[in-house]
């Protein structure tokens, strides 16, 4: 019989591998190893490269991360590896007749008019309720674009309501959400709720661009029959300009910093004053010095020299 794991749930962290973290993806990363690890959670870390991929960007993060000082617990997941196990969701899904064909091209759903009080680009519901005939055009249409028509939710509640640790109550939108993209490709949305469900993860921290996505992904839980994990969203980080840190903005990545002359603990260290810390060198002084209520509820403006 294996032996009783000590961990109570886990935290992760999930970057895609489409170039190095810049310091506010590495900020984010500290923060969620330290609330995993004084929880006593399991720490795990997914590479979520279903899109764009650059060729030795997953090596790099890596590489970056464990500079920092953090450490994860088992093997890294990737999601291009997942496939069967989004496929079998979708199936769920599909038994309980809540998946439809979309046939619209991406273009055709933003010239659309949208719902009252719907954002701009709002999927607009065209395929939702079609007949059967017009289903089978919809077929031989994509059939003449030589790709598959999209699989949506049938969403059947306009919002759902999430816990933020910081945040607090947060209601949002529930769409028909895509679950398959007309590529083959699976959708964000449907991908990140099932592997946190996976892996056991029941405490999600993240940027809080991603805030709104959380209400429609704890929908698809509560639908694929899955525990809802605790979300806690942090600032964004951000450029004197105010736009989010992008690579445009300087030397903002720890490779960057490193070639500079800058350490990977005055990173930390900098990281670490960002949160109201002074003289935090390595990843565990943060674990150890940090109080989570104390997080700066404004996005962190990153200013560097050279």
């Amino acid at each position: 019989m294996p032996a009783a794991t000590p961990f109570r749930g886990a935290g992760r962290y999930a970057p895609s591998p489409s170039g190095d973290l810049h310091l506010g993806n590495l900020r984010t990363a500290l923060l969620a190893w330290v609330l995993a690890r004084r929880s006593g959670r399991a720490f795990h870390l997914r590479v979520e490269d279903l899109d764009r991929v650059r060729e030795g960007a997953e090596q790099r993060q890596l590489e970056d991360l464990a500079a920092l000082g953090l450490d994860w617990d088992g093997e890294v997941v990737r999601q291009s590896e997942r496939g069967e196990a989004f496929t079998a969701a979708i199936g769920v899904l599909e038994a309980q007749g809540r998946v439809f064909e979309c046939y619209c091209t991406r273009r055709e759903i933003l010239e659309a008019p949208s719902a009252p009080h719907a954002p701009p680009g709002a999927y607009p519901g065209t395929c939702r309720d079609l007949s059967p005939a017009a289903r089978e055009q919809g077929r031989g249409r994509m059939r003449e674009l030589r790709r598959e028509p999209a699989l949506r939710l049938r969403a059947e509640v306009p919002s759902w309501q999430v816990r933020d640790r910081w945040a607090g109550e947060v209601t949002g939108t529930v769409d028909d959400l895509v679950l398959r993209r007309g590529d083959g490709v699976v959708a964000y949305n449907l991908a990140v709720v099932v592997d946190d469900a996976a892996a056991g993860v029941d405490q999600v921290v993240r940027a809080d661009d991603l805030l709104s996505s959380a209400p429609r992904q704890a929908h698809l839980a509560h639908l694929l029959g899955l525990p809802e994990p605790g979300y806690a969203h942090v600032p964004l980080a951000v450029s004197t300009a105010g736009a989010r840190l992008a690579k445009r903005d300087g030397a903002v990545t720890l490779r960057d910093r490193l070639e500079r002359g800058e350490s990977a603990a005055a990173v930390v260290e900098r990281i670490g004053r960002s949160l109201g810390l002074e003289g935090c060198r390595s990843a565990r002084d943060v674990l150890e010095r940090w109080d989570p209520a104390t997080l700066p509820r404004h996005p962190w403006t990153v200013d560097l020299p050279g």
